[in-house]
């Protein structure tokens, strides 16, 4: 890594953001971190950041020559509100962005998609991370940790599909090089874990580690998208619920080396994460 101005971390207190923030900071960058309620964040500077509210952008963005873009959650079109921001910051002085995307969004897909297009276009300096599905989900209050705990079971649309789960604490510090190394990516990082694993495999590493009973219900696409739709937009849950029919299909039956390549270490395993987790 290399020294460097200020960076702001967008979504500082979520799942990537507060990791990626805590990463830099401990590196000695200079880190402003960004949210709705302006948390503070150790050894960072906090300013508020909303994304439906452009008046919160100018202050964020001031001396400010990188970004960590983390989208709106939710949003079942984030480029409606990101690509305004992202014009603002090109015009602010900001010369690097990394965007949080995901592995199964290409350039020019849909929700992040259209965010990725765009970015050669807006800075000269850019990367997209596309991680596969979160280890975190199983912990903390994402609804697979609450089904977990409160029924001892996984439910999505999957079947036997398998993904390749990655560990937020990889994603920050590729995060972190991209962001501060000398040169940038300027490309898209597919970032996985080193195995692909089926929800009856993720359900039988949380049994054996934990010691509880844990399964996997199988629901179809359409039971699915009817019980998001209870939590959610119509309109997003339908997405989230095709992603789970993708995987079934296969669209994340994959490994990558870029967490090892960018980070020069390998990517945490399932088991071991749930081993540091949850015992």
């Amino acid at each position: 890594m290399t020294t460097t101005g200020t960076t702001l971390v967008v979504g500082a207190t979520g799942t990537t953001g507060s990791r990626v923030a805590a990463r830099l900071a401990a590196g000695g960058h200079r880190v402003k971190a960004a949210s709705r309620n302006c948390a503070p964040v150790p050894e960072t500077e906090p300013v508020r950041f909303d994304w439906h509210d452009s008046t919160s952008h100018g202050e964020a963005l001031r001396d400010t020559d990188r970004v960590y873009l983390v989208p709106p959650i939710g949003h079942p079109d984030p480029a409606d509100v990101m690509l305004p921001f992202l014009e603002e910051a090109g015009g602010a002085g900001v010369r690097r962005a990394v965007l949080l995307s995901s592995s199964a969004v290409s350039a020019g897909g849909p929700a992040t998609g259209r965010v990725h297009q765009a970015l050669p276009g807006l800075f000269e300096e850019w990367a997209v991370l596309r991680p596969s599905w979160f280890m975190q989900n199983f912990t903390g209050e994402h609804p697979h940790a609450r089904s977990i705990r409160e029924n001892g079971t996984i439910p999505t649309a999957t079947d036997e599909g398998r993904v390749a789960f990655v560990d937020a604490d990889d994603i920050a510090a590729v995060a972190a090089h991209a962001l501060t190394g000398t040169r940038a990516p300027n490309t898209d990082l597919v970032l996985t874990g080193p195995q692909a694993l089926s929800y009856d495999d993720v359900a039988a590493v949380l049994s054996q580690v934990t010691g509880r009973a844990v399964t996997h219900r199988r629901l179809t696409y359409e039971q699915l998208r009817d019980r998001l739709a209870t939590a959610m937009p119509a309109e997003f849950a339908a997405l989230l619920a095709g992603l789970d029919r993708d995987i079934a299909g296969g669209a994340e039956d994959r490994t990558t080396g870029t967490v090892q390549q960018v980070t020069g270490r390998p990517p945490r395993g399932f088991r071991a994460f749930v081993e540091r987790e949850l015992t």
